[in-house]
C-alpha cells in the first residue's frame, strides 16, 4: 500500500503505541528474552493491508501464544524482555532489511493486498518506525550490559504452526541454533527429561544467517551464548498452555543457566593449567 502523498508524515500516529515495549529492563536474570513476532497490530495509516480479520488472527500476522510465554517468562525468571509489537505483514523484524520477504507479498498462500505495489519509500517508513526501534532497543540493552559486565544468554521466542502446507508437525518445541550450539546442547538434554516432550533439533526449521535475523546480529556476532524456541501453537493459544510452557521452560533455562556456568568455569580452569 504506497503512501503517496502522506509519504512525509510518521507510519505510527501519535495515540499509537511504540514498535517496542521493553519489560523489566533492570532485571538480574543472565537471561535475555526477546520476541520479535509478539504482535499483530497493524498502523492505522495502512488499514489492515487488504488482509481479512480471521487471517489476522493467523500465524502469518503473528506468532500465537509467544507474547504470553515471553511475559510469563520474564516474570518467573526475572528476566529482561524485549517485545515488537506490530504485525510481521508490516515489517519481518526476524529478517534483514535486504531479504525478499522483509515486507511479505504471499503468506502461506494468502496475498497481501497492502503489500504488492510498496515503494522503497514505503519500505524505508516501515523499517525506521517499526525494525529498527525494535532492533535499537535490543542492542542498547545488550550494549548496557556489557558495560556493566553482566553475563548475558539470549533466548528468542517464538511459535510455529501444527500443521504447515498440509503437513503436520509432530514437534512441541523446537531448539534452534546455528554455528554455536552451546546453549542449544544442554537444552535439549534438559528437555529430553521429561520423557513426554517430542522436541525438534533445528525443527521445524533450521536457523542461519540467510534467514534470520535477530539471534545472528545480536547473540552470535557478539559472542553470546543463545537459543531460538519455536513452540507449536495450538500447545499455548490459551493463558493455561502459556503459563504451563513459561513454567517448564523457566525450570529448563534455569538449569541451563547453572550447567553453563559450570562447563563455563571447567573451561577457564582447563585454560589456567595449560598455560
Amino acid at each position: 500500500m504506497a503512501l503517496d502523498e502522506n509519504a512525509s508524515k510518521p507510519l505510527l500516529g501519535p495515540n499509537e503505541p511504540s514498535a517496542v515495549e521493553v519489560v523489566r529492563p533492570d532485571a538480574p536474570s543472565d537471561l535475555f528474552l526477546t520476541c520479535e513476532h509478539a504482535g499483530r497490530r497493524i498502523p492505522q495509516r495502512l488499514g489492515t493491508l487488504g488482509v481479512s480479520e480471521s487471517d489476522l488472527e493467523r500465524h502469518i500476522a503473528w506468532d500465537i501464544g509467544a507474547e504470553g510465554v515471553s511475559r510469563r517468562l520474564s516474570e518467573y525468571l526475572n528476566a529482561t524482555l524485549v517485545l515488537q509489537n506490530y504485525s510481521r505483514l508490516v515489517v519481518d523484524c526476524n529478517r534483514s532489511p535486504d531479504a525478499e520477504d522483509f515486507v511479505v507479498k504471499l503468506s502461506e498462500n494468502i496475498e497481501i493486498p497492502g503489500n504488492l505495489d510498496v515503494t522503497e519509500a514505503d519500505i524505508t517508513a516501515r523499517k525506521h518506525e517499526v525494525f529498527d526501534p525494535y532492533h535499537e532497543a535490543v542492542r542498547n540493552a545488550l550494549d548496557a550490559r556489557e558495560r556493566a559486565g553482566r553475563a548475558t544468554v539470549l533466548a528468542a521466542m517464538h511459535s510455529c504452526t501444527p500443521v504447515f502446507h498440509g503437513v503436520s508437525r509432530p514437534w512441541h518445541i523446537g531448539v534452534l541454533y546455528d554455528k554455536d550450539d552451546r546453549f542449544a546442547r544442554i537444552l535439549l538434554e534438559l528437555l529430553a527429561e521429561d520423557g513426554e516432550l517430542v522436541i525438534g533439533e533445528n525443527e521445524p526449521y533450521e536457523l542461519s544467517h540467510e534467514r534470520d535475523y535477530a539471534v545472528p546480529v545480536h547473540a552470535e556476532r557478539r559472542g553470546l551464548p543463545h537459543v531460538e524456541f519455536e513452540i507449536r501453537q495450538d500447545l499455548i493459544g490459551t493463558t493455561e498452555g502459556q503459563d504451563e510452557w513459561a513454567q517448564r521452560l523457566a525450570h529448563v533455562l534455569q538449569q541451563g543457566l547453572v550447567r553453563l556456568r559450570k562447563d563455563r568455569s571447567r573451561e577457564t580452569c582447563s585454560k589456567s593449567t595449560v598455560s
